[in-house]
């Protein structure tokens, strides 16, 4: 994926027409302005597309972790892309106009012996760094939500069986107590059809006839009840 932001660094534009006078910038040699406009292309086709992890990143959130595992050493004299970026936020050149600041950059690089495309190549391992480690850490996440799918799914399924038992559990009790319901009805009916039959047998001796023919009241709770039929 091309990355614009690398275009700051290998691009060296007359400074006149950006409207700053060349009098105000810092003079860059010939040789390192040249080298300065190499493609990014050509830069970036020295530094491996696939960058190899030596160990393990215990800490994702540290990034000087994830260069060092990815065995990024730091360039000659220091001059990271980083160290660059650092230098571009300095309150010397942080507000003077992009020109400038590339210039400034340019000659202190000079100064120090330092290939512009070496701060490149390290920006370009970086960046490949960063972009091999989102994808793994993206794999990893991509897996795991696969794992907890399926296992939620599992979980899922063994909620739906044992809600199916329970229904069919309390369906079972609801039907046995219909059927017991339509059994003590029908004993009830009968019961008082036999209590009818000895209240009228009684009713020809008393005048005041003692058998009951309704429904008896149930019973409060905790007294004692007569056993019911054994099944």
């Amino acid at each position: 994926m091309n990355k614009k932001w690398y275009n700051y660094f290998v691009s060296v534009n007359d400074p006149n027409a950006a409207g700053v006078e060349a009098a105000s910038e810092p003079v860059v040699p010939a040789d390192r302005a040249l080298s300065a406009a190499q493609s990014v292309a050509e830069i970036a086709g020295t530094v491996a597309v696939e960058p190899k992890f030596s160990a393990p990143v215990s800490n994702p959130g540290s990034f000087e972790e994830i260069y060092q595992a990815a065995e990024i050493t730091p360039p000659k004299q220091g001059y990271s892309i980083l160290k660059i970026a650092d230098m571009l936020q300095s309150e010397h050149i942080r507000n003077m106009p992009p020109d400038v600041k590339r210039s400034s950059v340019l000659v202190a690089l000079d100064a120090a012996g330092v290939d512009i495309k070496d701060v490149i190549q390290d920006a370009v391992r970086r960046d490949r760094a960063l972009d091999t480690f989102e994808r793994v850490q993206q794999r990893s996440v991509e897996e795991l939500e696969g794992r907890k799918t399926k296992e939620n799914a599992d979980i899922q399924a063994q909620i739906d069986r044992f809600v199916a038992e329970q229904r069919a559990k309390m369906q079972a009790n609801t039907d046995e107590i219909t059927k017991e319901k339509e059994r003590f009805f029908g004993w009830r009916l009968k019961k008082q059809q036999e209590e009818k039959k000895i209240a009228d047998a009684v009713g020809y001796f008393v005048s005041e006839n003692p058998i009951t023919t309704g429904n008896v009241k149930a019973p409060e709770p905790g007294a004692k009840q007569a056993s019911g039929p054994k099944s």
